[in-house]
């Protein structure tokens, strides 16, 4: 009976440990279309942000705001260019 028990243990106790090592299932990935939706958010938002620091600059001239902006516009349309093409 002793041995009985000690081999239920060990047992027990081994396919306790095989079942902890088992990976989690991997988490689902996004698709195409959710990946450009999100890099367009976040492409919007980073473009916001900048714009709005150009504009309340204190010691930029309104022709160096107007510079800025107008690069600032062509990068955007360049990286939204890109995005559509990766559709």
């Amino acid at each position: 009976m002793k041995k009985f028990f000690i081999s239920t243990v060990v047992l027990l106790g081994l396919s306790m440990n095989v079942y902890g090592q088992r990976r989690p299932p991997a988490p689902p990935h996004p698709s195409k279309g959710q990946l450009v939706n999100s890099k367009s958010q976040e492409l919007a938002q980073k473009y916001n942000r900048e714009r709005k620091l150009i504009l309340n600059h204190p010691l930029a001239t309104k022709k160096m705001k107007r510079d800025q902006l107008r690069a600032l516009n062509e990068r955007y349309a360049n990286e939204k260019r890109l995005l559509r093409s990766a559709r």
